[in-house]
């Protein structure tokens, strides 16, 4: 007597995902073709929502948006949401000296007050909220990446902070995060597919010292100078290296905000590329760290007592006019 078999159909997760054609975006839809358990669909037919608009921090720029942008009418559109992924930052935690390290979810958000966009993340974190709050059956997935990057996908908003990195002169540099792109779309993927409820950390396993930083970015060895002379030198360096930095940004380059990834991993994610890889992949490589660490270190110093005999110049000109017009 031959018994029936029964083949078990498991339905898949309508999601939509916003902004597909960026470096993030792509990754996520790519690994969505590939899931078993989620496809990517319209936002009339979607179940969850994969919102990455506000972490694309120059697009916003570029458009002069705010980070709220589109999202509580995206949220109106899709009849049938019951979840949302929305992708945020470790930024609304804020740079500070007194940090814990790590930092873990259930710490207070404290962003930079100069620092507009990570105001606005904090607030679009508020809005989905405030979503799920409103109906019950409603869950939110925020996820708060450490520093994304990727060798075709690295933000101008990570690029000027991984620049500004390991680059304090006469001063300890704060550790630091790199997150591969790759990673944080594993994570999306997964908060889709489980419909996590609540806020996650994203980020590798532990931390790069500020020292191993600086020696990945190729810095110059630290020449202890005078306070005064040290912010007009950094100054100098991000206005003609770099070009202005948005208010209230420089403080994520002098101060810890490192994060805990315990509560995601609890869930089975895993990372899979270190902070070091990360950074070197996410960064371009400079001639400066080939030469050898003798022949580097008789540049830098030549070239740093140049820059401030050249600064002292600057520093002695200056005084003369101004005692000049007073006469």
């Amino acid at each position: 007597m031959n018994t029936p078999t029964h083949t078990a159909t498991v339905a898949t997760i309508p999601v939509w995902v916003n902004d597909g054609t960026s470096g993030l975006g792509a990754r996520v839809l790519r690994l969505l073709v590939a899931s078993d358990l989620a496809r990517a669909v319209e936002p009339a037919e979607c179940e969850v929502m994969v919102w990455l608009s506000a972490h694309d921090a120059d697009a916003r720029a570029s458009r002069r948006e705010s980070a709220l942008e589109g999202l509580a009418t995206a949220l109106a559109e899709c009849p049938k949401l019951t979840h949302v992924v929305l992708v945020s930052s470790a930024m609304v935690y804020g740079a500070w000296a007194n940090n814990p390290v790590p930092l873990t979810e259930d710490e207070v958000l404290r962003p930079d007050v100069e620092f507009a966009y990570a105001r606005q993340l904090g607030a679009v974190e508020q809005l989905v909220d405030a979503w799920r709050l409103h109906r019950a059956g409603r869950t939110v997935t925020v996820l708060r990446p450490a520093l994304a990057m990727a060798a075709d996908g690295t933000s101008g908003l990570a690029s000027a902070l991984a620049a500004g990195m390991g680059q304090r002169m006469g001063e300890d540099d704060p550790p630091a995060q790199f997150l591969h792109l790759d990673d944080l779309a594993s994570a999306v993927l997964l908060a889709a597919e489980q419909r996590l409820d609540g806020v996650f950390n994203v980020a590798p396993d532990g931390w790069v010292a500020g020292e191993r930083v600086r020696a990945l970015a190729g810095a110059v060895p630290r020449l202890k100078v005078p306070d005064r002379i040290n912010e007009v030198v950094t100054n100098l360096r991000w206005r003609f290296q770099r070009g202005p930095i948005p208010p209230g940004l420089r403080s994520y380059t002098r101060w810890p905000w490192l994060v805990a990834n315990d509560r995601l991993k609890a869930h089975g994610w895993r990372p899979t590329v270190t902070n070091e890889q990360a950074y070197v992949e996410g960064t371009e490589a400079k001639w400066w760290t080939m030469v050898s660490p003798k022949r580097r270190q008789e540049l830098s110093l030549g070239g740093l007592t140049a820059g401030l005999a050249l600064l002292a110049i600057v520093v002695v000109r200056s005084v003369v006019r101004a005692r000049a017009r007073r006469r």
